[in-house]
């Protein structure tokens, strides 16, 4: 089986519930897509956590070296890593509470996907969770 995403009513609800996002592959480069779209996100209300050991804080927020030293709940686990990197961040969120992947567009691996869908994970791939909120949540 290949991977599929959640169904748009999903979508919607999972953005509409959280309220704490980890991204993972933030840096402090205002030039970078993932910066852009996570200060975007932030001044939609989101609480945003970094993940990258080599800042110690993006956008106002202290930056944690892995998702499993994030000391607080998080709701979405946000990608912004290349595919061959998603199946250690899989394994990385398995060991956190959250069960809820997003791996942003052009981001697909399926073998992340199975493992994640086996783990219990909602997992979204290939789709910018910053499109999806502007078109999904009013």
């Amino acid at each position: 089986m290949t991977w599929q995403n959640p169904t748009n009513e999903k979508l919607s609800s999972i953005l509409q519930a959280a309220k704490t996002i980890a991204v993972v592959g933030l840096s402090n480069n205002q030039d970078k897509t993932a910066y852009q779209i996570s200060q975007r996100m932030q001044q939609l209300g989101y609480k945003i956590i970094p993940i990258n050991p080599t800042v110690d804080e993006v956008l106002g927020e202290k930056a944690y070296p892995t998702l499993a030293e994030v000391p607080e709940k998080i709701d979405i686990i946000n990608v912004f890593r290349r595919p061959e990197h998603l199946p250690d961040v899989a394994k990385d969120a398995a060991n956190t509470d959250c069960r809820m992947f997003w791996a942003q567009q052009g981001i697909v691996n399926e073998d992340a996907y199975h493992f994640l869908k086996d783990q219990g994970f909602e997992v979204v791939m290939d789709l910018c969770i910053k499109v999806v909120h502007s078109v999904l949540v009013k």
